[in-house]
């Protein structure tokens, strides 16, 4: 059996409600080192956080606001709450950043709500957890911008160019593949070797993209194995191995026990 650790994962999605418990009992039974349960919104981290409080050592939290509701966001509200939560535990800011693609919210008030939670990030030294969708120019000037002034990141589920792969990387940041690399569409596995060993990191993205052979159904962190494997497969080694790189990876990167220089 795999080690993985699912460094993001919805679990306080209204798609699990009342089943959070048993989703990580499933993933603890299939290999799971943990997971990081991400706030997507203020409500979600709340949520979040008393998920985390039931699996003390193995389930983290994060408080953040996506970029499709940015619209929406109030600095002098939302940058104290979410300050609030990461005094309360939260490991990282996020889940935030940029998408084009849906334009939920207009793209000036995006850019405003990911600059503002990217300072927030550098000023009480957590990790931020950015989504980018076709946004790939604003994301690599803030991200470069960000990760030059100390602030450390991963761009999760990532399926962008390698151009901005390599601008994160150069700046110190994580990157981190989802159950998209086992769909059959999937055809740039030059960008999952591009990622050093030290910045890899896997992720469930549940209850969405579930992996091969489970597409189609509602996701979850048991099934990260399959994303790890499709991963060591890209990468020339044993799914064991990479297991354990995502798992080192992650707690050194949201400063969990066991991540050496990141407790």
């Amino acid at each position: 059996m795999t080690t993985f650790f699912d460094s993001h994962a919805h679990l306080a999605d209204p798609a699990f409600a009342g089943e959070a418990d048993a989703l990580v009992a499933r993933a603890r039974d299939t290999g799971a080192a943990g997971i990081v349960c991400i706030g997507e919104s203020l409500a979600a981290a709340a949520r979040a956080r008393e998920i985390a409080a039931r699996h003390p050592g193995f389930v983290a939290f994060t408080a953040g606001v996506h970029p499709h509701d940015a619209a929406g966001f109030d600095p002098a509200r939302d940058v104290p709450a979410i300050r609030e939560e990461v005094r309360l535990g939260a490991v990282a800011v996020g889940e935030c950043g940029l998408d084009y693609h849906y334009d939920h919210s207009p793209r000036e008030l995006q850019r405003a709500a990911f600059g503002a939670q990217l300072a927030l990030a550098g000023e009480v030294g957590r990790p931020v957890v950015v989504h980018t969708r076709e946004a790939e120019d604003d994301t690599r000037a803030m991200v470069v911008e960000a990760g030059r002034a100390g602030v450390l990141g991963v761009l999760h589920c990532y399926t962008g160019s390698h151009a901005l792969a390599e601008a994160a990387l150069e700046v110190g940041w994580y990157v981190s593949f989802s159950g998209i690399v086992t769909f059959k569409r999937w055809d740039d596995d030059a960008l999952l070797r591009l990622v050093p060993d030290d910045r890899l990191l896997a992720e469930s993205d549940a209850p969405y993209l579930a992996p091969v052979p489970h597409r189609g159904r509602r996701n979850e962190p048991a099934w990260v194995s399959f994303t790890v494997a499709r991963l060591a497969a890209a990468r020339g080694r044993e799914a064991a191995e990479v297991g354990a790189l995502v798992t080192a990876n992650a707690r050194r990167f949201f400063g969990l026990p066991g991540g050496g220089a990141g407790e």
